[in-house]
């Protein structure tokens, strides 16, 4: 009990000093300068559903602010487009903290040369710019068929006149469509990069600040995240300030196969459905990749259900399970999509008591945003 009590003492200063060194290189793309004009329009963008095929979906429809900008209908593994009955495979991802993300890169890691970054699950994009334009011409999602459809529903949009206003009267011009959509993504880039995203406002912030104190459960599970013969979820989930200074975002950007379990809801997934993950990234294409997802933040983990790239785990405490007993107990977890790339070393296995694997969901709840 002394050893756990020192350590839960020096945690603090651990997370605030001598571990704040940066696991990952900040690659991003400088951002555009922007106006309080230009991030209004953003958010209204973000917020219109008339830029959907069907008038019926926005870019907030799937990225809730209440729900950390996840989809808020939680009872299902996917999103439903804007065409009534098309659904995606991909579980949403949360769009929250998502401006730290830097663009896919590689690094070399203990002698292994890992990829990095890049936005979506399977890091395509680059910037938050273009990550924005995908939703709206993607048929499972905002379904516009190409360019001029969605520049024409922006000229008929609520939106037309602060657009104008923002990026000047002949902005929606005939011959100026592809123009018009940089503008606008540009405009809800600069929306998702103001502090409404990334608050840093949660009960483990205010504990790095010295404002609250923490749960003995709390600090234990804090203890279990960080030790690499326990939990060891800070290997992924970095626990340490940027190079610059700014608070984790619970992610250092790898990618990784977790063997995550088939989704055998055959509203959405067929039995011989697979999911290529990083493999499929054109940037990248190796199929020694296939199964391998970009490690998400676990801020607001709480408030993101379900998880996983396919949505098949419904609660936190299922997810530390499956990482403790993945090998030991294979038949609880079912088939996996790509057995052969599945991370051995760090997961599977992990000897975690129910006391310790109820303390670090405890903790990972300290995460939450208190908006």
């Amino acid at each position: 009990m002394a050893c756990r009590k020192a350590l839960f003492l020096l945690l603090p200063a651990l997370l605030t000093g001598c571990l704040d060194e940066a696991k990952t290189t900040n690659t991003t793309n400088t951002p555009p300068a922007v106006s309080i004009s230009m991030v209004n329009l953003g958010q209204s963008l973000f917020e219109d559903i008339s830029l959907s095929s069907d008038g019926n979906q926005a870019c907030a429809s799937c990225h809730d602010i209440n729900h950390a900008f996840t989809d808020p209908d939680n009872s299902i593994p996917v999103s439903e487009g804007s065409v009534t009955g098309l659904f995606g495979t991909r579980n949403t991802p949360t769009i929250a903290y998502a401006r730290f993300t830097p663009a896919l890169h590689q690094e070399l890691d203990e002698g292994e040369l890992l990829w990095m970054g890049g936005l979506f699950l399977d890091g395509r994009e680059d910037s938050l710019e273009d990550q924005a334009k995908r939703p709206f011409f993607n048929p499972v999602e905002m379904n516009n068929a190409d360019v001029p459809s969605l520049i024409n529903r922006l000229r008929s949009s609520p939106n037309a006149t602060a657009f104008l206003a923002v990026f000047g009267s002949d902005a929606l011009d005939p011959g100026k469509e592809e123009q018009a959509l940089d503008q606008m993504t540009q405009a809800i880039a600069a929306f998702e990069r103001t502090p409404l995203f990334s608050p840093f406002t949660s009960r483990f912030d205010q504990y790095l600040r010295g404002e609250t104190t923490l749960t003995t459960q709390e600090l234990e599970g804090m203890a279990m995240f960080v030790r690499a013969d326990k939990g060891n979820c800070a290997a992924c989930h970095v626990i340490t300030r940027s190079a610059n200074g700014e608070p984790p975002v619970f992610t250092d950007f790898s990618y990784d196969n977790l063997g995550v379990p088939r989704n055998t809801d055959t509203r959405f997934y067929t039995a011989s459905f697979t999911d290529p993950g990083l493999a499929a990234n054109t940037n990248v294409n190796d199929p020694l990749l296939n199964g391998k997802f970009r490690v998400p933040t676990l801020r607001n983990i709480e408030k993101t259900a379900p998880y996983m790239h396919n949505g098949v785990f419904t609660d936190l405490r299922t997810i530390v399970e499956f990482y403790n007993s993945r090998d030991t107990e294979p038949q609880r977890w079912g088939e996996t999509e790509y057995p052969d790339t599945i991370n051995r070393s760090e997961l599977g296995n992990l000897k975690l008591s129910d006391r310790e694997i109820d303390a670090i969901v405890a903790f990972m709840k300290t995460l939450t945003d208190q908006i």
